[in-house]
């Protein structure tokens, strides 16, 4: 008798100590699953930078010549930035923390600080909804809908930017709702702060924006206290190798000056490991809009920018050999030789590091 009930109690404590574990491998499994949720990501870059043709230095940090566009204008050795995302991706709500420090950082959140001591590292901060399978809610502060480019260095092919990109909106701060209308057609519609005022709304306007969407190709618009910029942004795989981006867009200040320009982003992927492309450019403005800092009287100037950049991908690390020409219409205020004189043009040569994690 003794011996059953001896069994008995062994088999009910082996029964027992299996569910117990098997209880903590399903909830740590169940942990597993929520963490996984959870991502973190980003960059660091770095470049050397050295005008062929102009000067090379930066009094009081501010080069004396250099592009008429953001980003990548220091002289010599030179950082960009870090860039840190944390983020969160559930079924139905989720999270994007974007910071930035470094010099692409300040430039790119150059509206900001106006309340918070450190409103210049937040990139974006913003919180979604999907509400259902085809409509996505996002309020907060996120980076703008218009042009090919973007902030972060590993999201762009060349290093250098366009002024398309340079004189187009960098943020917004408000709600935006996108729906997804069928397999190839996509609408998003947004109210926000007047652009890249991002920590709060300083006057009580607001901006507009759409944007339409059909298999790649995005047709946008925002509209901002009269001013509006319209922008088509593309792109189409040619072959298996040969990629040709497009981007055009026209803006209208509201009697602050107009811009408009086209740009074109063929890249043919040598191997596995390099691609070669090139981005060729054609900008112009009115009544001193002030991207190319033109010597004419009136006002009206051009800039015809072409850069080669070469990428090649060493693991998680991409190296970016990069050579530029712009080249004006007339004198540029950009464009300073060594003798510290306008020019027509600059030609520059630059290489980037930048590690994405």
């Amino acid at each position: 008798m003794k011996t059953i009930i001896y069994t008995k109690f062994v088999k009910n404590l082996f029964i027992s100590t299996l569910l117990f574990f098997l209880s903590v491998a399903l909830i740590a499994q169940e942990e597993e699953q929520k963490t996984s949720k959870f991502s973190f990501n980003g960059s660091i870059d770095a470049y050397f930078r050295a005008n062929l043709n102009g000067d090379n230095t930066a009094p009081d940090g501010i080069p004396n010549a250099a592009p008429g566009s953001s980003f990548a204008n220091l002289p010599g050795f030179a950082l960009g930035m870090a860039n840190i995302v944390a983020g969160y991706e559930g079924d139905d709500v989720g999270f994007v923390a974007d910071l930035v420090f470094g010099p692409r950082g300040t430039d790119a959140i150059f509206a900001s600080p106006i309340y918070s001591a450190t409103g210049n590292i937040v990139n974006q901060l913003y919180a979604y909804w999907n509400v259902s399978d085809d409509i996505k809610l996002t309020f907060g502060n996120f980076n703008t809908f218009l042009g090919y480019e973007v902030i972060s260095p590993s999201g762009n092919f060349n290093y250098s930017t366009s002024y398309l990109f340079s004189y187009g909106p960098f943020s917004h701060t408000g709600l935006k709702a996108d729906f997804t209308l069928s397999e190839d057609f996509s609408l998003m519609l947004a109210v926000m702060n007047r652009t890249d005022v991002t920590e709060l709304n300083l006057d009580g306007k607001y901006a507009y924006g759409v944007q339409l969407g059909y298999g790649g190709q995005y047709l946008n618009l925002l509209i901002d206290n009269g001013a509006y910029e319209i922008d088509y942004t593309g792109g189409l795989d040619l072959s298996d190798s040969f990629y040709l981006g497009l981007n055009a867009a026209y803006f209208d200040g509201d009697g602050a000056g107009s811009f408009a320009g086209v740009a074109i982003y063929p890249q043919l992927t040598a191997s596995r490991n390099f691609t070669i492309g090139l981005r060729s450019e054609y900008f112009m403005e009115t009544d001193f809009f002030g991207a190319i800092n033109a010597s004419n009287v009136e006002g009206d100037a051009s800039v015809f920018a072409i850069t080669l950049t070469g990428s090649a991908t060493i693991g998680d690390l991409t190296i970016k050999p990069e050579l530029r020409l712009d080249s004006a219409s007339d004198e540029s205020g950009n464009f300073l030789n060594s003798d510290l004189n306008a020019q027509k043009s600059l030609s520059s040569f630059l290489v980037a590091a930048i590690y994405s994690f």
